[in-house]
């Protein structure tokens, strides 16, 4: 068979905050990709922070399997790159390179892609013109094209015109006020710049003759960084954009089903016809887009061990109901797993450190869709309780998850916060 070009283009920090997410987020290529291919209205990843997410899109795993319980950059690694999936691309003829943002090793060569475009920074003005000239090489081979951006992490860009503070409204979990809506227009501004750089990378693929023959695969690392969102394992920290456009990916079609991104390694797998690895967790979503299967998940999972500082908790999510627990003794937040912004601000001067967090959590995902009404503690809720727990545990012990035998340590030689402290900024300690 001949095999599709696959673009993976990626963001930072985007959760669903696009336009064709129905937010009020100018993000017109976007749009139009999602006009011309797939929409996954339910898409989660499998860790909301940076290294861990995307170490399961690209393994097929979840964080604690694959070894990514941290941040790459703070000395967190797979236990084994030859898991990528470049690696089992390339045994099916696939080129692969990389442009821009990894985010899944300290050193990218660890990883095994077979060319690493030079860059002068991880910002779209640096990635996209390394990506559009490889573009324009006419490769003649079937290509795996990793382009990611800094966009949208903070600090975020100015906004202009377009961005008018005083008609944007903060996502969900925050108050609406002047600190939270200028916040609010400097991450649309933030995307405005990334939408615009996916443009033009689209753009180069129907230049050099490429977009017939290519997947596209688009989609961010996690929630946004604003209080409640990253690094939290609510729907606002675990939802992400997810849009395919390539073979049975075609004609603004929309998904409702529960997809993890751990399912998108077995996805390419199915779609490409390549046996697929022993180690993965996911499940293909081609049977069901092709009507032959009803559903693609009764439950999704994801989890945070480590981001600036320990913090471990675990969810499963149905499509009624989702189960946070924490583990530890630990019952305020960590706050240097929120990253520094005015909105962040807002909760400090308000009383946030000092916010009691249950150590498990239970949302009707239909009447609270926010999940801001925890009710475990209700009798009503015992019998749901009781199965979301045993939905947890039953997945945590198949996958060997650490923490059924306690705390988690980090590896020698990283770097990570006290849980105590206020920042990510705070100077972190190094393990060992």
């Amino acid at each position: 068979m001949k095999r599709p070009n696959i673009l993976y283009i990626h963001s930072h920090d985007t959760g669903r905050y696009i336009q064709p997410y129905g937010h009020a987020i100018a993000t017109p290529r976007l749009q139009s990709l999602a006009e011309q291919g797939v929409v996954f209205r339910q898409a989660f990843c499998a860790g909301p922070t940076c290294s861990p997410s995307r170490a399961a899109l690209l393994t097929g795993m979840c964080p604690h399997s694959s070894g990514m319980i941290g941040l790459a950059h703070r000395g967190f690694r797979l236990n084994d790159y030859s898991q990528h999936i470049v690696h089992t691309l390339r045994a099916a003829g696939y080129a692969s390179t990389l442009a821009g943002v990894q985010h899944v090793a300290a050193d990218p060569t660890w990883i095994g892609y077979d060319e690493i475009l030079p860059t002068r920074g991880p910002r779209a003005e640096h990635v996209v013109p390394a990506a559009v000239e490889f573009l324009g090489r006419a490769p003649d081979r079937p290509f795996f094209l990793s382009v990611g951006f800094f966009e949208t992490h903070r600090d975020f860009d100015e906004p202009g015109p377009a961005e008018d503070e005083r008609y944007c409204r903060p996502p969900p979990p925050l108050p609406d006020t002047p600190e939270t809506r200028r916040d609010m227009a400097a991450f649309a501004a933030s995307a405005r710049v990334y939408d615009a750089a996916v443009g033009t990378v689209l753009d180069a693929l129907d230049a050099n003759g490429l977009a017939d023959d290519t997947l596209v695969i688009s989609t961010t690392d996690h929630g946004i960084a604003f209080p409640g969102m990253k690094c939290n394992l609510t729907d606002h920290g675990i939802g992400v954009m997810l849009i395919l456009r390539g073979p049975d990916f075609v004609g603004g079609r929309v998904c409702d089903e529960m997809v993890s991104h751990v399912d998108v390694f077995p996805t390419l797998c199915d779609l490409l016809e390549i046996g697929p690895p022993g180690w993965l967790q996911g499940r293909s979503i081609l049977p069901h887009l092709r009507g032959q299967a009803d559903a693609v998940n009764e439950e999704v999972f994801a989890e945070v061990t480590y981001h600036a500082a320990y913090e471990p908790q675990r969810a499963v999510r149905t499509r009624r109901w989702k189960y946070i627990r924490r583990f530890g003794d630990r019952t305020v937040p960590v706050l240097p797993n929120c990253d520094d912004s005015p909105s962040k601000d807002v909760w400090m001067a308000n009383g946030w450190p000092d916010r009691e967090i249950a150590s498990e959590q239970l949302y009707d995902l239909t009447f609270d869709p926010n999940e801001a009404n925890d009710v475990a503690d209700r009798p009503s809720s015992r019998g749901v309780l009781d199965e979301m727990r045993g939905r947890l545990n039953r997945w945590m012990q198949a996958t060997d998850d650490p923490l059924l035998n306690g705390p988690v340590p980090a590896p020698s030689g990283s770097q990570i916060n006290d849980p105590s402290g206020v920042s990510p900024q705070e100077t972190p300690h190094r393990v060992g």
